[in-house]
Parts: C-alpha cells; structure tokens; sequence
C-alpha cells in the first residue's frame, strides 16, 4: 500500500508549479529567485533596504546583494542610498520591471488555473482553507518553540 506524504505532495505540488511558471516567463529571462525578489520589489512602495528581502527571502544577505548585482545589470532594479542613513541602500522596481510586474500576474494565474482544473470550487476552498490552517499551525509552533528556547 502506498502512503502519501504531506511533505512530499507540498514539495512536488510546489516544484510543479514553480517548473511551470518558469516554462511560461521564460522569454524574460529571469531565474525562479529573480522572479520572487522582483514581485517582492514591485510590491514594496518606496523601497526598501537589501535586508528586508533577505528576511522576506529566507536567504543570507551577500546571496541576497549578488541576485541583486545581477538583476541591476539586467535593468530589473536600482539600488539608492537611503536618505536617512547612507550605510543602507534601498531596493526599487524600474520602469521596466513595474511593467512586466503587470503580466507577471496574469502568468501566475493561469498556472494557478491549470493547478486546480478538475477541482470543484468546494475542493478549491477546501484545498486552501487547509493550506491556511498548516501555515499557522506551524506559525504557532514556531513560536511556542522560540519561547520555550528564551
């Protein structure tokens, strides 16, 4: 008998997704790391400090300045000092980024649609009412886990 497991359903259900996003956006020529820290961009009004992505990211900062060298080279972003505080540099969308931002959301919905094709609007809600419930279960943990370490 053969046994799933949550684990490897959530890391193969999100590889496919991810490998299929990819396969969509590729004409861009971003890589799936490039494509996360530019929605993140896009997203974040005015800016915001290379280790505020590195958090978002998950990522250590010199990875988080390399993508970034990279991605500045492409036109994709700049990078200013802050006004406040010249040690920092801030992180803002070009022209040209804001623009493919627009499409990127139609790509991603038309992977999402492909996903859930053959799922009831029931099983739909269900499916992400689920999901929800293991983002803050662990969430909880997580914390439970930082209190009890202090």
């Amino acid at each position: 008998m053969e046994t799933r497991s949550l684990g490897l359903l959530l890391h193969d259900a999100s590889r496919a997704v991810r490998k299929r996003f990819e396969t969509r956006s590729a004409s861009f020529g971003l890589t799936s790391a490039q494509w996360r820290m530019l929605v993140h961009v896009c997203k974040t009004e005015g800016g915001a400090p290379q280790s505020h992505f590195a958090e978002l990211l998950e990522i250590e900062p010199i990875s988080v300045s390399r993508l970034l060298d990279r991605m500045e080279a492409m036109g994709w972003v700049v990078r200013q000092s802050d006004p406040n505080d010249r040690r920092v540099r801030r992180v803002l969308p070009t022209a040209k980024a804001l623009e493919v931002h627009k499409y990127i959301k139609t790509i991603a919905d038309d992977v999402y649609a492909e996903a859930l094709a053959g799922l009831t609007a029931e099983q739909r809600g269900a499916l992400l009412d689920a999901l929800g419930s293991i983002i803050a279960n662990l969430a909880r943990a997580e914390c439970v886990g930082q209190k009890e370490l202090s």
